[in-house]
């Protein structure tokens, strides 16, 4: 089964900047889609971003459309989620995913990683 670790999470204020980086351990990494879900305290998790196995398609929740960018190197077996404009709405345990289907969003059947905190302070 594949294996996520995900790093990068943290504290910081309102409008600043993080990237969240997602190891993952998977002989077919390039053909594999990724994807970043989080979960807020009291919260249903939300759908945040998938990119598909090439890097050619992304795509996002219109929550993080135009702040966040998802990539991913296939080199290294890594997928990010860079993080502008933060706001304290995007406070939650940010988790990536190996998705699956043909149709990436937030329906796709996933398998998650452990999470990594972000908290945003106003």
């Amino acid at each position: 089964q594949v294996q996520l670790v995900e790093s990068g999470g943290g504290s910081v204020q309102a409008g600043g900047s993080l990237r969240l980086s997602c190891a993952v351990f998977e002989r077919t990494f390039s053909s594999q889609a990724m994807g970043w879900f989080r979960q807020a305290p009291g919260k249903d998790s939300e759908f945040v971003a998938a990119i598909s196995g090439s890097g050619g398609s992304t795509y996002y929740a219109d929550s993080v459309k135009g702040r966040f960018t998802i990539s991913r190197d296939n080199a290294k077996n890594t997928v990010y989620l860079q993080m502008n404009s933060l706001k304290s709405e995007d406070t939650a345990v940010y988790f990536c995913a190996a998705m699956y289907g043909t149709n990436l969003g937030p329906e796709s059947p996933a398998h998650w990683g452990q999470g990594t905190q972000v908290t945003v302070s106003s």
